[in-house]
């Protein structure tokens, strides 16, 4: 993309009802806009991490087997009467219909998924599968001002598995789990993430979060390094050893929680009689597991985790662009150099437009692409063209024909 027909423009001022770093950033390099507490808005730069995010998690449920599906945002309030969770959950927004019935904009998605799985399962062979969707949730948050981190409306997957029997419901956990721990390599924030025991809730005893370790998070997590375990200080404050390694040196630190996973059992599947027949004809009722990530929420974690004074610096797999291509009065040569870089196939924003060179590199630094190019009078002078990462301080001049074979 050539950066003249990019409508959206940077902003030099933070925005003055922001608190959160990585929604003053995102704001300010054009990723995002905020509409009201908590609502954002994805503007071209920002919807392409967003996507690049949905895509690696996409790949990753469907590699465990899930079928992706999309549920819808409204539900009927008797749905939610049924589990019981209408009145004990009390973020969730309820309007009333022009029919005078009642909805519910859904939090989370176990009130309509289970009676869904319902038309469909009848007998042991019918199972295991599991589900999974990608899709926008709305959660009446009280305290909506962490950005990305904790908003009103935000995108989610959320993943759910059936089950005839609790050793199935158990493979298949871990499975996820293993999967989820690749997804957050892929994005950037693998070794700031570590499993975390919490409280389970109404779900078990115990649930696992996926805590990412930020001085921006509102979670405290006791953390042993050697085995790469934490422990949410608000299930056991009196921690004093790791419970898997027996490490007694654990360390306190701030996280944001960025996916968490339970095993259902038969908490959703009882009120709406979801159950199966076995072998010996006999009904029972069918083992559910969940499995969230937000990927707002992930993405406002990878701005906290990954940038310095002058901007974000995007992780690879998930940056808007991988390359950015700023022109100094060379517009001729940098395109014969923007062509063959989009011939590869390489995602490059090309900086054409009549800036000075303080702006170009600026912009550049606070947008975060994973590398800079430079055409300018004085690298061709020398031979080529300019490379630099945009995590190191380091630049090197290439020829065309060496930043091509870097690059592919």
């Amino acid at each position: 993309m050539k950066q003249t027909n990019l409508f959206t423009k940077t902003i030099k001022e933070l925005p003055k009802d922001e608190q959160s770093y990585n929604a003053q950033v995102l704001i300010r390099a054009g990723f995002i806009d905020k509409v009201a507490a908590g609502v954002y808005s994805f503007l071209p730069l920002g919807l392409r991490v967003l996507n690049n995010i949905r895509r690696i998690i996409t790949e990753e449920m469907e590699a465990v087997g899930g079928q992706e599906i999309s549920l819808t945002a409204l539900a009927p309030k008797d749905l939610w009467v049924r589990t019981g969770r209408l009145e004990t959950i009390d973020i969730i927004f309820r309007l009333a219909g022009s029919d005078q019935k009642e909805y519910v904009l859904n939090p989370t998605h176990e009130e309509e998924v289970s009676p869904l799985i319902k038309k469909f399962v009848t007998s042991y062979k019918d199972l295991p599968f599991s589900v999974f969707q990608i899709q926008t949730k709305f959660r009446n948050e009280k305290r909506a001002k962490a950005g990305l981190i904790r908003g009103r409306e935000f995108l989610m997957k959320d993943l759910y598995s059936f089950h005839a029997n609790q050793e199935d419901l158990d493979k298949y956990y871990d499975n996820v789990l293993e999967a989820y721990h690749k997804f957050y390599r892929r994005v950037g924030l693998g070794e700031k993430t570590y499993l975390t025991l919490a409280d389970g809730g109404s779900f078990s005893k115990y649930s696992h979060e996926f805590q990412t370790f930020t001085e921006a998070g509102e979670d405290i997590v006791y953390c042993c390094d050697a085995c790469r375990l934490g422990i949410n200080r608000e299930i056991i404050a009196n921690q004093k050893t790791c419970p898997n390694c027996g490490n007694a040196d654990l360390i306190e630190r701030k996280a944001v929680e960025v996916g968490n996973i339970f095993k259902l059992g038969t908490k959703f599947s009882e009120p709406f009689n979801l159950s199966y027949r076995d072998a010996q004809g006999n009904e029972n009722l069918v083992l559910m597991g969940c499995y969230g990530i937000g990927l707002s929420r992930v993405l406002g974690a990878i701005v906290e985790v990954c940038h310095d004074e002058q901007g974000i610096i995007w992780p690879a797999e998930i940056a808007p662009f991988k390359v950015h291509l700023l022109s100094l009065n060379q517009d001729e040569e940098a395109e014969k150099i923007y062509q063959s870089l989009r011939a590869l196939g390489c995602e490059v924003l090309f900086d054409n437009r009549d800036k000075g060179a303080g702006e170009k590199f600026a912009e550049a630094d606070l947008i975060g692409c994973p590398w800079r190019v430079l055409v300018s009078a004085k690298t061709l002078a020398a031979g080529g063209v300019e490379l630099k990462a945009r995590s190191e301080k380091d630049v090197k001049i290439v020829t065309p024909e060496d930043l091509i074979k870097y690059l592919k």
